[in-house]
């Protein structure tokens, strides 16, 4: 399955990518994939924490390009 969005955050900085993924995630839908692209190292461990907090699934294509799906079907804030 190919994401539907694409979510740049390269040149972003600590906290941004995640906190653009999570205002992103809140406008999809269940299941519905989107491709965050980020430069920042924090991102993957900033992405992982995430995910356990959100419920949300996240996966690291390459060293800039992630996949996030997001899983929670509450419509809960994803922060």
């Amino acid at each position: 399955m190919k994401p539907t969005r694409e979510v740049d955050c390269l040149g972003m900085r600590c906290p941004l990518p995640i906190i653009v993924i999570a205002k992103e995630i809140l406008n999809s839908n269940n299941g519905e994939l989107l491709r965050l692209l980020s430069d920042d190292p924090a991102t993957w461990p900033d992405l992982q924490a995430w995910s356990r907090m959100t419920g949300n699934t996240v996966s690291r294509q390459s060293e800039t390009n992630f996949i996030v799906v997001r899983q929670n079907q509450s419509g809960q804030d994803s922060r």
